[in-house]
């Protein structure tokens, strides 16, 4: 027989929970994963039907990566513009994942040095001026009126994302895109107003998050996926991110921080844990991209074994020094490490892999059918997204 305190515990993850001005069915979330299935930007069936899987298998809300908010922020030219016209487009994505009964997440972002500047024909910008694997060459240093029109483009990709439908709205200030960049200083060398004290850096985040919820007022859910450490040497850590994380609750306009760690730009596994498919990532790129990952790939992809929720260790001291919600990511996989983390003070759980494996996921663990998921963390589905993220052993 189940006593009432498991009765207590095993319900937890599956409670309501508010965030801003929604109220989450349940404490799991999909975090943002690129799709892979956007050609030029465009919103596909595809794209839809990713969506609409994860919402049909229990999560409460499910996050459409990556929306640029313009076309020099695109990781490459096969990333959505949350432009009005994006918007239109997405509402029907919006409306298949509420018909569902779960909500709807935009990830907006700049992708700065991540951005793929041949791809996107077009220049990115970074904090100081610097030389970038992903964008195939320099990227120079944005201007601070470089910067003022980033503030205002993210306000109106936000006000884009109210009209597409969504009910909540992911800043991307983490993996070394371009507000994560600014935090860091390993890539921040600047002397003005960004730059120099950690609380310089956080200015031009902080901005950002301003714009947005004066953008869209209270009306939706406003979140930041937020770097707790770049797993890079002299980067952003907790000496800095800690105090980063109070500055922007003190400010109080995000309604929760997604924590995470790691960088696109110099160290991509950090944040994902497990085997480096290399072969598989030589094959999925043009020949000229493919050699270089075979001189220079396990300098760029450093392995690191797969542990369960392995960034809660760092997220921990992030619950102890915050009152704001926060969400747990990395590694979730268990039943058990949602309810401790519940139990722990984490008001969500954000799950990818496990997600992408299987999507019913969430009803499984509900129904009691599952007390973990199917994920064998190869890694292989990384390679995917240049053609259709999936799971390689799912099929």
């Amino acid at each position: 027989m189940v006593s009432k305190v498991e009765n207590s515990v095993a319900a937890g993850p599956f409670t309501p929970m508010a965030l801003g001005p929604l109220t989450l069915k349940n404490r799991f979330v999909k975090a943002a994963t690129f799709e892979g299935v956007m050609p030029l930007g465009q919103v596909t069936d595809a794209l839809v039907d990713f969506h609409v899987e994860v919402a049909k298998g229990g999560a409460a809300m499910t996050t459409v990566a990556y929306c640029a908010i313009s076309p020099g922020g695109r990781v490459h030219r096969d990333t959505i513009v949350l432009d009005a016209e994006r918007a239109r487009a997405l509402r029907r994505l919006t409306d298949a994942v509420h018909r569902e009964g779960a909500l709807a997440c935009a990830q907006i972002g700049h992708a700065g040095l991540v951005a793929n500047t041949l791809s996107n024909r077009t220049p990115s910008l970074a904090p100081s001026t610097r030389v970038s694997a992903p964008a195939m060459g320099l990227v120079r240093a944005a201007t601070p009126e470089q910067l003022e029109k980033v503030v205002g483009q993210f306000g109106i990709a936000a006000r884009n994302a109210v009209e597409a439908g969504f009910d909540a709205i992911e800043i991307h200030m983490g993996h070394g895109y371009l507000l994560s960049s600014f935090f860091s200083p390993n890539l921040n060398k600047r002397t003005d107003a960004y730059g120099g004290t950690t609380a310089r850096r956080a200015e031009l985040a902080r901005r950002v998050a301003e714009e947005v919820r004066t953008a869209v007022g209270e009306s939706v859910a406003v979140t930041a996926k937020f770097n707790m450490d770049d797993g890079v040497r002299g980067g952003f850590w907790l000496t800095d991110s800690l105090s980063t994380a109070q500055l922007l609750q003190a400010d109080g306009h995000l309604d929760a921080l997604q924590l995470t760690g790691g960088s696109s730009l110099l160290n991509p596994m950090y944040y994902f844990r497990g085997p480096v498919p290399l072969d598989e990532f030589i094959a999925s790129q043009p020949a000229v991209v493919g050699l270089g990952l075979r001189v220079l790939g396990r300098r760029l992809f450093r392995e690191y074994p797969f542990e369960e929720a392995f960034f809660l260790p760092l997220a921990r001291q992030f619950r102890e020094a915050l009152t704001m919600p926060l969400m747990l990511l990395g590694g979730v996989n268990a039943l058990a490490t949602a309810r401790d983390a519940v139990a722990d003070g984490f008001e969500f759980v954000v799950m990818a892999r496990a997600l992408l494996r299987d999507p019913q996921l969430v009803n499984r663990f509900r129904g009691r059918e599952a007390t973990s998921g199917l994920c064998v963390h190869c890694m292989k589905c990384m390679p995917t997204v240049y053609s259709g993220t999936r799971c390689v052993v799912r099929g």
